[in-house]
């Protein structure tokens, strides 16, 4: 007789992922092979900048090099630059927040020159920026809604800072069925992946039944959400989803 097959440790979970796309089934997928049902509700989408001039000339300031570097802090700047056909010059180095979106950067052929090793956040990259650099002019290009973390840090070291608004946030309302599966409980764990997504859950989705399990993508991220009024459960140690899916399976193994 054969032995039962061991119980996967997020069996019979319902877990909200807030972000669609090929990022969202590379996560459900991951997710079901640990027994979780997915539940993909995108809370944010992305649109262009508000103005495509102003970040076009910076973009040709780029390619001229005009700038000593360039701060990429998400894979959806990544997608920005491609979708621009952005050249970066040999003499233009590339600075990447973590390693998420250096593999964002690497699989869009462009090369990484600095990645932060231990805290994969603005705050991290500020303070591990290489204390002999030369200091020059730097590029940062970002949401409408990003923290001045990264201008302010760089400012204070010494660089000259150019912020551009590569593309804009904006909240997706969930559907009704969703919302309710929340508000039931049904849905069992939700996963955090920026502030911006924390602040949604907190408009669209709070007050959270006491048994959901808040999981967040990083401690900068479980900072975000509590600052949004969310508790939090789960934080990866890593910012990668990987990491995320694995902090919870850990909660669940302990319950």
């Amino acid at each position: 007789m054969n032995a039962a097959a061991p119980v996967k440790p997020l069996a019979g979970w319902r877990v909200l992922v807030p972000r669609g796309g090929k990022w969202g089934d590379a996560v459900a997928a991951t997710l079901r092979g640990f027994g979780a049902i997915p539940v993909i509700a995108p809370l944010i989408n992305f649109a262009g900048a508000e103005d495509p001039n102003a970040l076009a000339n910076a973009l040709h300031e780029l390619g001229d090099g005009q700038f000593d570097w360039i701060v990429i802090t998400s894979a959806t700047t990544v997608d920005v630059l491609t979708s621009q056909g952005t050249r970066v010059p040999d003499s233009t180095r590339i600075a990447a927040v973590g390693e998420t979106t250096a593999a964002a950067l690497a699989l869009a052929g462009y090369r990484v020159d600095f990645v932060p090793s231990s805290d994969n956040s603005a705050r991290g990259l500020v303070k591990e920026w290489p204390a002999s650099d030369i200091k020059g002019r730097v590029l940062i290009p970002q949401s409408d809604i990003a923290e001045p973390t990264l201008v302010a840090g760089l400012s204070k070291l010494g660089f000259a800072v150019e912020f551009v608004t590569a593309y804009r946030t904006m909240g997706v309302p969930v559907t009704s069925d969703v919302a309710m599966d929340v508000a039931s409980g049904r849905i069992r764990a939700v996963l955090v992946t920026s502030g911006s997504v924390a602040r949604q859950i907190a408009a669209q989705l709070a007050p959270l039944p006491e048994e959901t399990v808040v999981a967040c993508i990083g401690p900068r991220t479980a900072f975000d959400a509590r600052a949004a009024g969310l508790p939090v459960h789960v934080i990866a140690e890593e910012r990668s989803a990987d990491s995320l899916i694995e902090a919870l399976v850990e909660y669940a193994e302990e319950e």
